[in-house]
């Protein structure tokens, strides 16, 4: 590992000196391990400690096959999906991966007694498998999480639509919490230059989500002038919405949970935030009633912001909590954009304010190598920056995905892996310069 990081820290390294490099027999990787898969049964979500769960173990290298690449990780980051597999909810991931281990013989490297986790990285490739073209050893990059095999039809207008697209690191193996990962080539994308490691690795997975759930054509198709409502607009997916609303001339109003949120939400420049403890919104009454008083008192708050006007589209991830609400408070032909149920996957909602008002709910997963590529390049060029707060080391890793899991950060958390310190990585200070103050916006809470 030491002559590996020695070539990505010197200037004169060639894409033939890093090919000529040895590769290590196993490297370390942040794991869930299988006869674990029941240690938390009987426990409520809350009470699953990931840090108990998340192991930190040497394992040997992935063997490398067609249209791959082996990739040093420098940094990754803490996804709520990381949560979600470290403490074996909704189901384990260890079904994703015994799934996946059936449908080829290169497939069933993937279904192993442990899983090494994490959809987001940046670093530097190693290796790559026969025909790759696009990608060379020594390449800065960036990963995005969409894995597709796509020999079906369906998926060639949308890759999302692959009957066999998997989130790497999630419904894969050999993910990105790693000192090494392996992703598929169309998986790569250039590493924006004047970001750190631990920066550039942080947008991924929250960042092409948020692009295709607000702005792509397969989303909602954000225009000029929209009222955007932004549940957790201070975290990991809302960040970047309020910063796409905002980049796009879109009016978001952000809800948040307590003043320090409101003040990121303003430092970004949203001036519609609102604080939905401090003005005490209990939408349901009890665990199977909600109450439509309070989303009517939500809504003529909402409106306040507006000018009157109704919502045009709601930006939606809490789910069960929130989503009777969303329904209720968009306006007449608006949509209601969902990913993710962090509060509960059964969502309920009165059909009354949907159908008879003609607002449309779209379900959004990820995104698409395109949506992705199309993120990526915004951050790079300094229009959309990385909400990056908090960096751990990997030996920490169970730390950060607990503060993720009991909402005890702010943007998104990284994780350190072959990177020996924070701040590496920058190849366009100037750039860098321009826009430092954004970088570092979550960093200042």
């Amino acid at each position: 590992m030491k002559e590996i990081l020695d070539a990505i820290q010197s200037s004169e390294s060639t894409s033939a000196d890093f090919a000529a490099l040895p590769l290590p027999e196993s490297y370390r990787a942040i794991t869930v391990h299988k006869d674990e898969a029941e240690m938390f049964a009987g426990l409520s979500t809350r009470d699953k400690d990931p840090r108990k769960s998340i192991h930190l173990d040497e394992v040997p290298i992935p063997e490398l096959g067609p249209g791959e690449a082996l990739v040093a990780v420098m940094a990754s980051s803490v996804n709520y999906n990381s949560v979600w597999t470290s403490i074996f909810e909704p189901v384990s991931t260890f079904n994703f991966l015994e799934r996946y281990g059936r449908l080829s013989e290169l497939t069933k490297r993937h279904d192993l007694p442990y899983h090494i986790i994490g959809s987001d990285l940046a670093g530097v490739v190693l290796r790559t498998g026969p025909g790759v073209n696009a990608w060379q050893p020594g390449d800065e990059v960036v990963a995005h999480c969409l894995s597709v095999e796509l020999e079906s039809s369906d998926g060639h207008n949308d890759t999302m639509l692959d009957p066999e697209q998997r989130i790497w690191g999630f419904e894969t193996n050999f993910g990105g919490l790693a000192e090494i990962a392996l992703v598929k080539s169309n998986q790569l994308m250039p590493k924006p230059r004047h970001l750190s490691w631990e920066e550039a690795a942080a947008p991924g997975l929250v960042n092409s989500t948020a692009y295709r759930q607000l702005v792509s054509r397969n989303g909602a198709g954000m225009k000029q002038g929209d009222n955007v409502l932004i549940w957790g607009a201070s975290g990991g997916l809302g960040s970047y919405a309020t910063q796409f609303a905002l980049a796009g001339g879109a009016n978001p109003i952000c809800v948040v949970s307590s003043p320090e949120k409101a003040d990121i939400c303003r430092a970004m420049g949203a001036e519609a935030v609102i604080d939905r403890n401090a003005e005490g919104y209990k939408f349901w009454k009890d665990e199977q009633t909600q109450d439509p008083r309070e989303w009517k008192r939500f809504g003529k708050r909402i409106r306040e912001f507006t000018g009157g006007e109704d919502i045009d589209i709601v930006f939606e991830h809490p789910g069960r909590e929130t989503f009777g609400a969303s329904v209720y408070v968009t306006r007449k032909g608006g949509t209601i954009t969902t990913c993710a149920s962090t509060s509960g996957y059964m969502h309920e909602y009165d059909n009354r304010y949907l159908w008879m008002s003609l607002k449309r709910i779209i379900g959004s997963h990820f995104a698409n190598y395109r949506e992705a590529w199309e993120a990526n390049r915004l951050v790079a060029k300094g229009k959309i920056h990385p909400t990056l707060s908090k960096v751990y080391s990997l030996e920490d890793t169970g730390q950060a995905a607990y503060d993720v899991h009991r909402n005890l950060h702010q943007g998104k958390v990284g994780v350190l892996a072959l990177s020996p310190r924070e701040g590496l990585g920058v190849s366009d200070p100037e750039l860098r310069e321009k826009h430092l103050d954004a970088i570092n916006r979550f960093r200042n809470i």
